[in-house]
């Protein structure tokens, strides 16, 4: 197949098991299910959503150069030529990532843990590619639509590929593991996330174990020797017949030891002892949580086959991904003030991870700490107590001053020392115009909290304002 060619559309139509009026004899350069994105050639899936129907998109699509569009339903005012039919949408782009992953000789990594998944899997991409050509999602693409789009996407020219899963209802892992059919399986870690659709973080780990369904024969296991839940997974693997098991962390025992880590405010060094081998290296952004994960990524390179050294040195241009740590500097007049936007999400282990890296992140000046923390849902009964327990972490993280918001967030506010309160506010939004007039030049300020306490807009705000 020429280079830049994905699937014929012939191949693409027997994966589906489509329907056409006419077999047209061309090429797919591209998978798509947003119309606003379609690039030239892309074949396009109208997929029924929650709030949107991708049928009513497929004229769009089409003008913007999709090759043509796999429907399950007729489409007025579009020529039928272009439209490739099948029962459900979703269903065929399953067919389609399947067969995708049926044609690959690469070696597959996959992702999943209740922290870290998505920046494990950037640091992944980046390490791998200096041993060849590495496929992995362009976003957060670990669903029941992302992880097929991701497949499907996936060039059969790959010596790599890199897959994340995730989830928040048991048995949602296991059928996308065993579409993904991974030879190595990271789980970064068990914390109580998602705590409204589990009982307990017991069954958390146990719908996280669900990876090993899909594990290659022969396949390894990467396992966190610091997490609580490491012998839990350990007997979760070997029961599924994991053929290997290596462990990474802090533990005197692990397989792949943290020997030193210098933490700074941009940066860690770090010192591994990588099964009996010494690598020194950077990680280019801040928090320890990084650098325990950077473990399992070179742990990850050397099972695939790949150059451990080089990988290690590529980390050095690991950045935080947006939302997750992102670094950006506020102008203030003359001077600056450095923002950590960490709005993607948040859990009780994810926030002290973050106020952790805030600690790390030294003011300049009479600048100060300053914490902006939202809300962390779906943490069902242990919601109020999960808020108040990040008191002492802030207290740890020096912080100077505190902005709160979010109904949950009150009940930690409530016990925040007077001489450290910013703003309470029962919705982000409405904490603008106080944390504007309060980020002063030197000022560290880390926003934080779960997507749906929506505190984004005020890191836009920030932005906006200090540019």
């Amino acid at each position: 197949m020429k280079p830049g060619i994905l699937w014929q559309i012939s191949d693409a139509i027997s994966a589906m098991e489509a329907q056409c009026v006419r077999v047209s004899e061309g090429a797919i350069r591209g998978i798509s299910i947003d119309s606003r994105t379609v690039q030239q050639d892309d074949l396009f899936f109208a997929i029924l959503g929650d709030q949107l129907d991708g049928h009513n998109y497929v004229e769009n699509a089409l003008a913007q150069g999709a090759c043509a569009a796999v429907v399950s339903r007729p489409v007025a005012g579009v020529d039928p030529e272009k439209l490739l039919k099948v029962e459900d949408t979703l269903e065929a782009l399953n067919k389609l990532g399947i067969a995708a992953r049926a044609r690959s000789e690469a070696k597959v990594i996959a992702i999943t843990g209740s922290v870290g998944k998505t920046g494990t899997k950037e640091a992944l991409r980046l390490a791998l590619a200096k041993s060849g050509k590495t496929h992995a999602a362009v976003a957060s693409f670990n669903n029941h639509w992302g992880v097929p789009l991701t497949l499907a996407r996936w060039s059969r020219e790959s010596d790599f590929g890199v897959f994340e899963i995730g989830m928040n209802h048991a048995n949602e892992i296991t059928p996308l593991v065993k579409m993904v059919r991974p030879h190595i399986a990271i789980i970064t870690n068990v914390a109580p996330v998602h705590l409204m659709y589990f009982s307990s973080v017991d069954e958390i780990a146990k719908a996280k174990a669900e990876i090993f369904d899909g594990l290659e024969p022969g396949g390894t296991a990467i396992l966190n020797r610091d997490n609580s839940y490491y012998d839990y997974l350990t007997g979760a693997a070997r029961q599924a017949g994991v053929a290997k098991i290596i462990s990474v962390g802090e533990h005197k025992d692990a397989m792949v030891r943290l020997v030193n880590c210098d933490l700074y405010g941009d940066k860690s060094r770090v010192s591994v002892d990588l099964m009996g081998q010494s690598i020194t290296y950077d990680v280019g952004a801040p928090g320890k949580h990084l650098v325990v994960n950077s473990l399992s990524v070179l742990a990850a390179v050397k099972q695939a086959g790949g150059n451990v050294e080089l990988a290690a040195a590529a980390l050095q241009d690991w950045m935080a991904p947006v939302g997750r740590g992102a670094q950006h500097g506020l102008k203030i007049g003359e001077d600056s003030a450095v923002l950590i936007d960490e709005t993607f999400n948040a859990n009780p282990t994810s926030m002290r991870a973050a106020l952790a890296t805030l600690a790390s992140v030294r003011p300049h000046g009479n600048g100060r700490r300053i914490a902006v923390i939202g809300d962390m849902l779906e943490l069902g009964e242990i919601s109020i107590e999960a808020h108040r327990d990040l008191l002492q972490p802030l207290l740890d993280a020096k912080v100077d001053q505190v902005f709160a918001a979010g109904a949950h967030m009150r009940a930690l506010w409530d016990d925040i020392p007077e001489e450290l309160k910013g703003a309470y506010a029962p919705d982000a939004i409405s904490l603008e115009k106080n944390l504007v007039a309060a980020v002063q030049s030197g000022d560290v300020v880390m926003i934080k909290g779960s997507k749906g306490s929506k505190l984004g807009p005020l890191v836009d705000a920030l932005l906006t304002y200090f540019r």
